[in-house]
């Protein structure tokens, strides 16, 4: 065989290996019709919902005047901004908040895993179910209600200091709601019994795509059930952790608003307000936009700074990252 033939295989070869690029053909476009109505739909409704409102960012840097509008208000720069970080009232409630997003993140972040382990190792399916259902329901409740119940649970006739009473652990209520001490626990105590259930089903989604046979090669190894969550169930979840820690992260400044507002009373200001509650004072109630949009970017630049070193820290330390 000469040279030039060997040449000619070699790129034939070579040519076979490359992947075949498949054409988008107009049978194609019409099976697929109905997905891409649907997904125009989508991106229609991002970019009109989601996109054009940034345009209203332009009022951080207006004294903006609903009768001038966003064309004609005068421009003052950064001049917003520097109030907000010269308000100590701002940086009291940027501690609020960010205090209140990482207790929130931590506690409903770890009860929801627990929950989802524990419920998963229940062998009844009939009480597996009917647990998994209750604990789901308050996700469906208005905050207004939630608060409603936990003020009435907590007021100085409510059952929580009857019980203390009872048991003689105090000797007279407790006005929870006037302790500046209490209000973060209540808070996450809030979260917890609302969004518990609900953020566990991911979590349980993930324990159940875990392959049985590990679980079977490891109860005839001598394995118990803690030895089984340890070594097999958590490293499972291990990737569906990490992924929504990183997303979890951004949202730290955004700690509440209904919640905050409804529990809260002068007693507890100082430690009751967050962020948002500070845009509905200033920028909406005196309105003062600019401020409320210019608090709004702050929260927003934060989030994206954070999300972005918490997925370079799991990209560097080879955990599942989003990025």
């Amino acid at each position: 065989m000469d040279l030039n033939s060997k040449k000619k295989e070699k790129k034939q070869v070579s040519s076979s290996k490359k992947p075949m690029k498949e054409k988008i053909t107009t049978v194609e476009l019409h099976r697929q019709a109905v997905l891409l109505g649907f997904m125009v739909i989508y991106v229609i409704y991002g970019i009109v919902f989601y996109y054009l409102p940034l345009g209203g960012w332009i009022m951080a840097f207006q004294n903006y005047k609903i009768k001038d509008g966003l064309f004609h208000s005068q421009l003052v720069g950064l001049d917003k901004f520097k109030f907000l970080f010269e308000d100590e009232l701002f940086i009291r409630d940027i501690r609020n908040t960010l205090a209140m997003g990482i207790i929130n993140l931590v506690v409903t972040f770890v009860m929801a895993i627990v929950f989802a382990i524990l419920l998963n190792e229940v062998r009844n399916k009939f009480g597996k179910k009917l647990v998994q259902t209750i604990s789901y329901l308050p996700h469906f409740l208005s905050w207004i209600i939630v608060t409603g119940i936990i003020h009435d649970a907590l007021s100085n006739t409510g059952i929580i200091n009857e019980l203390l009473m009872n048991f003689n652990i105090i000797k007279s209520p407790i006005n929870y709601f006037a302790h500046e001490g209490y209000f973060w626990p209540i808070v996450a105590f809030a979260n917890v019994w609302k969004e518990t259930g609900w953020n566990a089903i991911i979590y349980l989604a993930a324990i159940v795509s875990i392959d049985p046979s590990l679980y079977e090669a490891a109860e005839m190894d001598g394995a118990g059930r803690w030895a089984k969550i340890k070594h097999i169930t958590l490293p499972g979840i291990r990737p569906t952790i990490m992924i929504l820690l990183v997303m979890n992260i951004g949202n730290v400044l955004n700690a509440g608003f209904e919640v905050q507002y409804l529990l809260g009373n002068g007693l507890v200001r100082k430690v009751s307000e967050t962020i948002d509650i500070y845009v509905l004072n200033w920028g909406v109630s005196q309105s003062d936009y600019s401020l409320g949009t210019a608090a709004g970017i702050f929260k927003s630049v934060v989030a994206i700074i954070l999300i972005v070193i918490a997925n370079a820290v799991a990209k560097k330390t080879g955990e599942e990252h989003l990025f």
